[in-house]
């Protein structure tokens, strides 16, 4: 199935086979760490389930990580995965990109969920759920940031994640490497003031969505888009006709361009 791009920079681009590409899985499948978690060399930290505020929420550091050792990096991607899915399953997908000089690090929600209610619920129906996941992901940026320099730190989400990691960095202005939203946008109701701070510097921004997605309103990307790029974000926008709640190739070269740029 050939699908069209909406491209805010004007390009309309030819998406290829999404069921050749076998890239990644919806949201809510469970990835089995034993069938999976040796594909990439992944390695699974033990799970320590420190409260962040709240005792029993999310693990405030890195649950498993693949490609180059951090220590030894230059580029940091804290991939941040979907409901239903795990730190492991989120690595799956470096394997589309997988650059050698480039560290994959991802946290891991309790209970395979970041929060419990729809992104577009009231935040305060996503607490204390919600402070905690962004307190995660914190943990693990900041641990990226001391080992490769904010500027060369991803962030990047699917789905839940997506909607995770677009938060992040609207609440945390600063330039960053990237931020890639596959499938996900701001969180909060229709009419949530979006009246962050600071800037994001010039950070190159990706959002990935299909005009159709079951679960991400196509207007709520547009939104995030415009948000992100009103903070100082250098904004790609594609919408893909059809394409349901997936990853698709034309967006994993978009990944790969902006990882080989970092690593210069």
């Amino acid at each position: 199935m050939e699908l069209a791009a909406e491209s805010t920079s004007g390009r309309t681009g030819m998406v290829v086979d999404i069921d050749l590409l076998k890239l990644y899985y919806l949201e809510r499948v469970r990835i089995s760490t034993a069938a999976h978690g040796a594909d990439l060399g992944v390695e699974a930290r033990p799970a320590r389930w420190r409260g962040v505020g709240v005792e029993g929420l999310h693990f405030p550091g890195i649950a498993a990580a693949a490609g180059t050792p951090l220590e030894q990096a230059q580029v940091a991607m804290v991939m941040v995965h979907g409901r239903g899915d795990s730190a492991t399953g989120i690595l799956q997908l470096a394997s589309a990109f997988e650059s050698k000089g480039v560290a994959y690090i991802a946290p891991e929600a309790r209970h395979h969920t970041w929060y419990p209610n729809s992104f577009l619920a009231p935040i305060e129906s996503n607490q204390p759920w919600l402070d905690s996941a962004l307190e995660a992901i914190w943990a693990v940026v900041e641990e990226a940031a001391t080992a490769v320099g904010t500027e060369k730190v991803v962030l990047l989400g699917f789905s839940q994640g997506a909607c995770l990691a677009s938060e992040f960095a609207a609440r945390n202005s600063r330039r960053y490497g990237g931020v890639v939203a596959l499938s996900g946008g701001l969180i909060g109701p229709d009419g949530t003031a979006r009246d962050y701070r600071g800037s994001l510097e010039g950070t190159p921004a990706f959002f990935g969505c299909s005009d159709s997605d079951p679960h991400i309103p196509v207007a709520r990307v547009h939104e995030s888009a415009q948000v992100l790029e009103n903070l100082g974000a250098r904004v790609e926008k594609r919408i893909y006709q059809g394409m349901g709640h997936t990853v698709n190739q034309d967006e994993v070269d978009w990944i790969l361009e902006l990882s080989r740029g970092l690593l210069g």
